[in-house]
């Protein structure tokens, strides 16, 4: 068959022991990213199987139905970027599974490597001493600050538990659903979305990019954070009101910059 996987930036899936199951099939891995249904259409026309990282690239009805060739799509997680209605109709096949457990744990890992790497200012301690100064200011603590979970699944609820580790007050602001099992889980809920993100020290998100998330997060949220907050966001950019970051830190609030895996 011939196969295509999508959005492989860093080249990854030839180093997985499944990719050796493609093993006498025409693959061809797209390190690049495109939302071009043109582009999108000449690359895929021969493709007869289209393998999908996430929500990364999406597959609207004007793109299947020039792809005559196309037999499954192969998908992890939730696939709302999928017309399958349209997949239907053409009689494509699509699968979907939950992501492995592991994949939670390792964006876990490393939302907390980046708040510990902007607490601390580890980064900026680094480059003062490979330039010959030592300790040229004071990073902050995170016992006793206020870490603030946007979203309670299973990735929230791993970076609570880190928060907690650390000895952080850890506030949720999720779902009704999702926030009772926050609060039998010990955790504070948030009495709104206003004091949410007036309150905390560090605000973490950590929501599925869907028509109802895209944007959530907006100017007059991030107006609301304290100067010295720090807000990271190991999601989707999307998450985020275009331009309102830009203009959050410009305008001081958050004060710490945001980072993005």
């Amino acid at each position: 068959m011939k196969v295509s996987i999508l959005d492989d930036y860093q080249d990854s899936f030839r180093g997985l022991d499944c990719f050796r199951l493609l093993d006498g099939h025409d693959v061809t891995v797209w390190n690049d990213h495109v939302d071009d249904v043109e582009v999108q259409a000449e690359r895929l026309r021969d493709s007869e199987a289209v393998v999908m990282i996430r929500e990364r690239s999406r597959m609207p009805g004007a793109l299947l139905e020039r792809l005559p060739n196309l037999k499954l799509i192969s998908n992890i997680g939730s696939h709302p970027h999928i017309d399958v209605d349209a997949c239907t109709r053409l009689g494509i096949a699509v699968s979907s599974g939950k992501p492995p457990a592991g994949s939670f744990t390792n964006t876990a890992e490393l939302t907390w490597g980046l708040v510990l790497a902007a607490m601390r200012h580890i980064p900026q301690e680094v480059a003062a001493l490979r330039n010959g100064h030592w300790r040229p200011g004071l990073g902050r603590n995170l016992k006793g600050n206020i870490l603030g979970v946007y979203s309670y699944g299973r990735l929230g609820a791993i970076v609570a538990g880190y928060g907690r580790a650390f000895g952080m007050r850890v506030v949720v602001l999720a779902r009704p659903d999702t926030s009772a099992r926050a609060e039998a889980d010990g955790f504070e809920i948030a009495a709104s979305r206003e004091e949410f993100f007036a309150m905390c020290d560090v605000i973490s998100l950590h929501l599925r990019l869907v028509d109802a998330t895209r944007g959530i997060v907006t100017m007059e949220d991030l107006s609301r954070m304290k100067a010295d907050a720090l807000l990271v966001n190991t999601s989707r950019a999307e998450l985020i009101q275009p331009g309102a970051l830009v203009d959050a830190l410009e305008a001081g609030r958050p004060g710490i910059r945001h980072i993005r895996s």
